[in-house]
């Protein structure tokens, strides 16, 4: 694509954003409405895989890293050189990038058989490599490496087993991500990168402009002068996305709420909103750091969750391995049960959460991968009915553990007790998670005890049951409700339904 087609492609947009309902301004767009099908669903999957799955070293953010020889990154800089010598770029991996084992269908049965109901591949990474059949790059998937477009087999394999496609586009990091090599020790790169280069523009650093010209508030990135070239390309590749692939949430990661975007990203929200009206269809954008006026859009939390109930729907973002959103050799895996207690306390209190994998570069799913997944889905077979469709009760649980809030708390995970337990209401039921089942079977549940000073719980209880199993009594207590299971041995949160009158 040359800037010709690129004001071309402007031009358009701003003509469907001209006709339709929604317009590029917030007090238009905070009247989105959030889909029923996704605060129904509550269970997706996040797709971690591009080029950086060949080294399979460290991360994704292995093509920032293999730059810089300094901190945390010097590892990756040291190990580059070591296994692929000092001459070899990033884009010398392409090549080598060939998905030859990828089957859509078996990555989409794998996701079916999880219980996931929206599956999110990331469309772009930071690295600029686009993992779908772009019109305006030759460096994507279906060009290069790969030779497939793999976004648009997946959309077939998804959609035919009554699942979502979604789509992720992380392409704003791309404006300073590579430009690292500038500042390497041996052969730094001095020259520009022409538009439409895997590599363009690289800038220095996240900071770094011609001028020089930056402020910084609030620890919050708030450039002056950013490349108005780079938002443009930024804003018809993600309308691209949409209009190719009619993705039902667009996902962005950080560094769009720099303040050069805040119009670019109103253009794009309000193209995406008057496409899916066209379409007949529910969507909506997940958005970090408050880049996207309030309920315009959802809020993410990366790797993180919140201490209480939200009054409105958010998204936690997590992956299976606690090191890598991408396959790595010894990537460290999180047990199933913390994955699934995870997805109970983020349901709980009003959210949805969206558990990463990373395949890799043949195209096959690690086992390990492979494994939580299923075992996620064996719970959900089970105790579905108080995930699926369900909405917070007035309060979120009871229980000594308290969830750290803010992006990145769940690397500080640490367990539940068995005075830990989270609830969920569907239909006329409310549903009691026991986060840690006791040895001996007996759990008491101090907020449902039949006179709490300031909170008392009248309902009518017909019956008590405990998903999955037979055995069940219960004693309603002035102090808790008593709940007398079988004494079973599971690490995953064990439920208990009430139905109520």
């Amino acid at each position: 694509m040359d800037v010709l087609e690129l004001k071309e492609r402007l031009l358009e947009i701003d003509k469907v954003i001209a006709a339709g309902d929604h317009k590029d301004n917030w007090r238009s767009l905070i009247k989105h409405k959030v889909p029923d099908w996704y605060r129904d669903a509550k269970f997706g999957i996040f797709i971690h895989w591009g080029v950086y799955a060949v080294p399979a070293f460290k991360n994704e953010w292995y093509p920032n890293f293999m730059y810089r020889n300094f901190g945390g990154a010097s590892g990756v800089y040291a190990h580059h050189r070591d296994v692929y010598g000092k001459d070899f770029e990033y884009r010398d991996f392409v090549p080598m990038f060939k998905a030859e084992k990828f089957n859509a269908d078996e990555w989409a049965e794998l996701f079916k058989q999880a219980g996931a109901k929206f599956v999110m591949p990331v469309a772009e990474h930071c690295d600029g490599f686009q993992m779908y059949d772009s019109e305006l790059s030759d460096w994507c998937a279906s060009k290069k490496g790969p030779m497939k477009d793999t976004l648009g087999l997946l959309k077939s394999a998804v959609e035919k087993r009554d699942m979502t496609l979604c789509a992720s586009s992380h392409r704003m990091e791309h404006y300073w991500f590579m430009g690292w090599m500038r500042e390497m020790e041996e052969n730094p790169v001095t020259t520009e990168f022409p538009y439409g280069d895997m590599y363009w523009p690289s800038h220095k650093d996240l900071f770094d402009l011609d001028d020089g010209e930056q402020t910084r508030t609030h620890g919050a990135v708030n450039l002056v002068n950013m490349d108005e070239l780079f938002m443009q390309d930024w804003l018809v590749r993600c309308c691209e996305i949409v209009d190719k692939y009619q993705p039902k949430i667009m996902y962005f990661d950080w560094w769009i709420q720099v303040a050069p975007m805040k119009p670019y990203l109103k253009k794009f929200a309000a193209y995406y909103y008057n496409r899916a009206n066209e379409w007949g269809e529910e969507v909506t954008i997940n958005y970090k750091n408050d880049a996207f006026a309030h309920t315009s859009a959802v809020k993410d939390i990366e790797r993180g969750q919140l201490s209480g109930i939200s009054p409105y729907f958010w998204q936690n973002d997590t992956s299976v391995a606690r090191n890598s959103w991408c396959y790595t050799v010894g990537n460290e895996y999180k047990p199933p049960s913390e994955v699934i207690a995870t997805l109970v306390d983020v349901v709980a209190k009003n959210g949805s959460l969206l558990l990463n994998i990373g395949p890799k570069a043949d195209g096959t799913i690690p086992d390990e991968d492979a494994h939580i997944l299923r075992e996620v889905g064996k719970w959900l077979a089970v105790n579905g009915e108080a995930i699926y469709g369900s909405y917070p009760w007035r309060k979120f649980g009871e229980g000594p553990t308290v969830t750290e809030e803010g992006h990145f708390s769940d690397m500080k995970y640490k367990g539940y007790t068995t005075s830990d337990f989270r609830f969920t209401c569907n239909d006329t039921n409310m549903y009691i998670f026991a986060m840690k089942w006791p040895a001996d079977g007996i759990v008491q549940i101090k907020t449902l005890g039949a006179v709490q000073r300031g909170n008392q719980f009248n309902a009518v209880i017909k019956n008590v049951s405990i998903l999955g199993q037979d055995e069940c009594s219960y004693r309603l207590c002035d102090e808790h409700l008593t709940v007398i299971g079988p004494k079973i041995k599971t690490d995953s949160p064990v439920v208990i339904k009430l139905e109520l009158d």
